[in-house]
């Protein structure tokens, strides 16, 4: 049911009675809307965008023409069953981008806020985007993939399934990542090494000049002092008390599961 009155809806927008809109949302010629959908208000849907499945999409969004948010997850072993998907607020969503659902019913795709995906890029089932991220043309996520806040990736570059990239990183394009990729680091190759730190994603969010000293303090230990990551961490942590930034990017190293990408 439609909560509200004020909509730009053109006339051969196909949408079901079950979906959800707030006020002000724009829907382009020949979208298509099915399943349990929400769409929050002031956003806007282009023409021929497909959005499907159970789906919630916030505030001032901008989705480009082809799109295909909420498809089911391209996953042979969960052919029948779908969860959900859930983007956050002022996003931008260009042409021909596709997000699925998650594959469990109970899980979710989530989309935090302040995203840009550019044009062909792909989110895979049960990834995990947060905010402020761009997505280069035809990025390709793998499932079960999670992204940190401000991080870029260059075009045609992907990530292998369960594979988690930090905050601040920098992917270069074309790379592809096998292992999980540390915080603040630029990473690049095929498959891709850590390169060196990303300087220039620092000083665009404002960090101070004693943050940057401390992850370059932690970068020359971890990538140049020839210790394992092991070592490195050990040595880090006898350094207290820890910097914040430190510290986040010791707990990453520490949470791993598929291993930490290593330095040229």
């Amino acid at each position: 049911m439609y909560n509200n009155t004020k909509h730009q809806i053109h006339p051969t927008a196909v949408i079901e009675n079950r979906t959800e809109l707030g006020e002000n949302v724009v829907i382009g010629p020949y979208t298509v809307i099915t399943g349990h959908v929400k769409i929050g208000s002031d956003t806007v849907i282009q023409e021929r965008v497909s959005i499907t499945g159970n789906t919630i999409i916030g505030m001032k969004n901008i989705i480009h023409p082809g799109a295909v948010i909420g498809s089911s997850p391209q996953d042979t072993n969960h052919m029948t069953k779908q969860g959900s998907l859930v983007i956050g607020d002022n996003n931008v969503i260009r042409e021909y981008v596709t997000i699925n659902t998650s594959t469990d019913q109970q899980g979710k795709t989530s989309i935090g806020n302040n995203n840009y995906l550019m044009a062909y890029s792909h989110v895979a089932h049960d990834c995990t985007v947060g905010n402020h991220v761009v997505l280069s043309n035809s990025v390709n996520l793998g499932g079960y993939v999670m992204v940190d806040d401000y991080t870029v990736f260059g075009g045609d570059s992907g990530a292998h399934q369960h594979v988690r990239i930090g905050k601040l990183v920098m992917v270069g394009g074309c790379s592809k990542l096998v292992q999980d990729i540390p915080p603040f680091m630029i990473v690049d190759g095929y498959p891709a090494k850590i390169r060196g730190i990303n300087m220039v994603g620092l000083n665009r969010i404002g960090l101070s000049g004693q943050d940057k000293a401390a992850i370059k303090k932690a970068y020359k230990v971890i990538y140049r002092s020839g210790l394992s990551f092991k070592s490195a961490v050990e040595k880090l942590e006898q350094d207290r008390p820890l910097h914040n930034l430190v510290e986040y990017l010791i707990c990453f190293i520490k949470e791993t599961d598929r291993g930490i990408c290593k330095g040229i």
